[in-house]
Formats: structure tokens, C-alpha cells, sequence
């Protein structure tokens, strides 16, 4: 299958008010994760979809300005040092009529606003605008006061687990989005945004490497493949970085059976292969200049696609725990198909 199909797939599921909806059939995904969205929308701009990335960014915004004021009763608790429990932070995922669905999901996930940052930026700039439109303004701001203010704030990690950990890959897409959006905006929140990037870089260099490499989370040495994220897309080092290199050295050799794990210890779905972790991996091999390497994890890519081209989020690999593949397909269902995200990283892959 080509890259087209997988954007029609993407397409085709885009919520008339500009959401993405993570599994348009699945039970557990019919929200917009802002995760998800914010590679979706990436990927979309890198074939030229911009009129879809677009209202991707208004349903975003549309959703986050209105926590204006919210953010500044949070700001104004943790200064006073009053505690804040963890349905009181903003959601990860909203609803497609953008509300906030308070459900009991684990939704203080971090990284998901230093995403959005990181994508729009890249989308404004990808559409030849050099400020954040006036429309989209309000919620950035929200998003740079949020991120000010918790960006060293225990949180649930990018697969909503860990919630009392500092995760890698969370403080690499804070690092990143704030990084971006410093251009776009005014001296005054650019100068904030700017001190926050700073700062969270400084954290990753001196808390999250460990033998030479960088890791999971603070002091658990173990290694995630949502690590290439500081590399492929981030740039926060370089691919050819030797502590880039060990790292995904580690991920090949622990994580990659025919597609790649996200850590070793996974259990969800009974630890299964990513489709969109695999694409990724291919996406960096790709951008140091193996292609054959990319080449064999997207044929591996497209032996998981359903009859009608579909990509599923995970499939069962060789280590996969029958107890723990049982437990969530009784409970859920099979594993969520099509993921949106997983169509977009196949287009980043090939593409970017």
C-alpha cells in the first residue's frame, strides 16, 4: 500500500469539526488524544494536506482557550503550595465536540501539549506563516502557561502508565514544542517558552542518560522505544548523537522481534508489536540514510494491514503473554484497528 491510501484512511475518519479520533472503531478510542493528533496532523503536513491540519489545529484550539483561566487557578494553587490531584490537571484527550470527558481516564499526560506546540509550529511554518494567527493565539498561550508552570510534574507517560515518574519522551516533547513555537509569538511568552525549553533539556542531559544512553524515565535504566522521539522527529540531538546511537541500539536489541515492543515489561494487549512504533524506527533509519532497514520493517508494516488496508495499533509477537493478550481482548476487544496514528507514522516513514 501506498502513502495516499494511508492519508485517505486518515481522511476519511477526520471529524467534520477538524478532530482526529484515535480509533474511529475501537471502543476505548473515539477521542482526539492531542498525542495522537499532533503526529496525525504532522504527517498529514508533510504530503501537503494542509487544509485538513488546519481545522486539526482550530478543533485544538477551540478546545484549550477556554482553560485560560482554569490554568491560572492552577498556577496560582501550586504557587500558594496547595496540593492538586490528578483529574484536576488538563486532559489528554478530548471529546470530537471538544469537551473534556471526566471519566476517570488517566488523562495528566504532558507530553501531548509540548506535541501540540511542536506541531503547529511546524505546520505554520510548513504553510509560509511567520506568528501564530490570532485565532490559534489564545491557546498557545494556554498551553506555554501550563507547561511553565507543571513541566517537571510526575505525570502519566505517552502509553498512560508510570503516573509518578519523569518520563524521557514527555520532557523531549515539551522540550521540543516550546523550542518551536518561540519564533511564532511575542517577545514576552516567546522569552517564557524559551526558558521553560532550556530547562527541560538541562533535565533530560543530566537525569535521563545513563551508561552513555538515554532512558525510560528518571533512574530506571530500562529503555523505551518512544525514546527515538529525541532524535526522529525532535531533533533535540542528533541521529548520529552516540548516546542517540546506543539508545537505539538497545531498542533493536530488546525490543524489535518482526515489529518493535514498546518497552520489555509491556503487558497491555500482552505486550505486543507496535505498528507505529515499527513505522517510526523505520522513519529514523530512513533519515541516517538506511533504506534497506526502513524498507524491511514497512514490508513487515504492510503484512499487518486488514483486507481493506486497515492498520491495527499492536499484533501478538513471539513473546507476546497469552494471560495479559486474553485479559484485554476480553475486556476491550481486539486491538484497536484502524489507529489513525499508526496510518501516519506508515506516511512519515515513507515520506519525511
Amino acid at each position: 500500500m501506498n502513502a495516499d491510501q494511508d492519508v485517505s484512511t486518515i481522511l476519511a475518519a477526520q471529524d467534520a469539526g477538524g478532530a482526529y479520533p484515535a480509533g474511529p472503531g475501537f471502543s476505548q478510542y473515539q477521542q482526539c488524544w492531542l498525542r495522537d493528533g499532533a503526529f496525525i496532523a504532522h504527517a498529514l503536513d508533510l504530503v501537503g494536506e494542509h487544509g485538513s491540519v488546519a481545522r486539526f489545529h482550530a478543533w485544538a484550539a477551540r478546545c484549550l482557550a477556554p482553560l485560560g483561566p482554569y490554568v491560572q487557578e492552577l498556577r496560582g494553587r501550586r504557587e500558594a503550595g496547595e496540593p492538586i490531584t490528578e483529574f484536576e490537571f488538563l486532559p489528554a484527550r478530548f471529546t470530537l465536540d471538544g469537551r473534556w470527558l471526566k471519566d476517570g481516564w488517566p488523562n495528566f499526560q504532558l507530553d501531548g501539549y509540548g506535541q501540540w506546540l511542536w506541531s503547529l509550529a511546524g505546520h505554520l511554518t510548513a504553510t509560509g506563516q511567520t506568528v501564530v494567527p490570532a485565532a490559534l493565539a489564545p491557546a498557545v498561550t494556554v498551553v506555554v502557561d501550563y507547561l511553565e508552570a507543571f513541566w517537571n510534574e510526575p505525570c502519566y507517560d505517552s502509553w498512560e502508565e508510570h503516573r509518578s515518574q519523569l518520563h524521557t519522551a514527555t520532557l523531549a516533547s515539551i522540550a521540543a514544542g516550546l523550542r518551536d513555537i518561540v519564533p511564532l509569538v511575542g517577545p514576552e511568552l516567546g522569552a517564557r517558552a524559551a526558558r521553560v525549553h532550556a530547562a527541560a533539556r538541562a533535565f533530560i542531559e543530566a537525569e535521563c542518560v545513563e551508561g552513555g544512553a538515554f532512558v525510560k524515565y528518571v533512574r530506571n535504566p530500562a529503555v523505551d522505544a518512544s525514546l527515538l522521539w529525541l532524535a526522529t522527529p525532535f531533533d533535540l540531538v542528533s541521529p548520529t548523537d552516540e548516546r542517540m546511537e546506543r539508545t537505539v541500539a538497545r531498542i533493536e536489541s530488546e525490543l524489535l522481534g518482526g515489529g518493535l515492543r514498546r518497552y520489555r515489561a509491556d503487558t497491555y494487549y500482552g505486550g505486543g508489536e507496535w505498528v507505529l512504533l515499527t513505522a517510526w524506527l523505520a522513519w529514523h533509519k530512513r533519515r541516517l540514510g538506511d533504506d534497506a532497514g526502513a524498507a524491511r520493517l514497512l514490508a513487515w508494516v504492510d503484512e499487518q494491514r486488514g483486507s481493506d488496508g486497515a492498520l491495527p495499533e499492536q499484533v501478538p509477537g513471539a513473546d507476546c503473554h497469552p494471560y495479559f493478550l486474553d485479559y484485554w481482548t476480553t475486556n476491550w476487544g481486539p486491538s484497536a484497528g484502524p489507529l489513525l496514528w499508526s496510518h501516519a507514522m506508515v506516511v512519515a516513514a515513507r515520506v519525511g
